[in-house]
């Protein structure tokens, strides 16, 4: 027996806590693309609310107006087919002075990375860090992609001439600990994901 096997004791044996370490975790990469991107989006800091038909959809979403007591106050939302959201609920969606959160859907969700791809269909031409700080999105299952790549492609096949502008993610959901190269310049965003079971 080594010198550091009796000092450190045999290596077949690791803790509990070892075995559980990141590094013993699935790949995401293995994963089926839904839960890949389930894994990301919540490693991100994302909040991932999953809903099974529309009723659910508006329960889940008085559950955050009421979590964050956002009742009576104004919202940002470009897009008229969820203005029903807001008028049930008595929110002010008109001309927002100060928005408490913006009501979205998006163009995709994007596995391989977690992240939301969004087009000036539903953000105009605002930059991330010119949104509200919260924000809520309504997507359905059929839009996770694997990558943006696939996200741009699904754009252009999408939307044959009028072609949005303004494409961007939002991959940050909170606040770094530690800024690097990668983070840096990201706005994070506190995002709610209502997510709608379509396939």
């Amino acid at each position: 027996m080594s010198l550091f096997k009796k000092i450190f004791g045999s290596n077949k044996e690791g803790s509990d806590e070892e075995n559980q370490s990141e590094y013993n975790a699935p790949k995401p990469s293995s994963l089926p693309i839904d839960e890949q991107f389930t894994y990301n989006f919540k490693k991100n800091g994302g909040k991932f609310l999953y809903c099974e038909n529309l009723d659910e959809v508006k329960e889940q979403f008085e559950n955050i107006l009421e979590e964050n007591d956002w009742f009576e106050c104004e919202a940002l939302c470009f897009e008229p087919n969820l203005y029903s959201l807001l008028e049930e609920n008595k929110l002010n969606f008109t001309n927002p002075s100060n928005p408490k959160f913006l009501l979205a859907s998006c163009e995709n969700l994007i596995g391989d990375e977690g992240s939301v791809l969004f087009s000036s269909n539903q953000i105009k031409q605002y930059k991330p860090n010119e949104l509200p700080d919260n924000i809520v999105i309504l997507a359905t299952t059929s839009q996770i992609l694997e990558s943006k790549s696939d996200g741009l492609r699904v754009i252009k096949k999408k939307y044959d001439k009028d072609y949005p502008t303004n494409i961007t993610t939002i991959k940050y959901f909170e606040k770094v600990q530690d800024e690097d190269f990668l983070t840096y310049g990201s706005s994070a965003k506190n995002l709610y994901l209502l997510l709608l079971e379509d396939l």
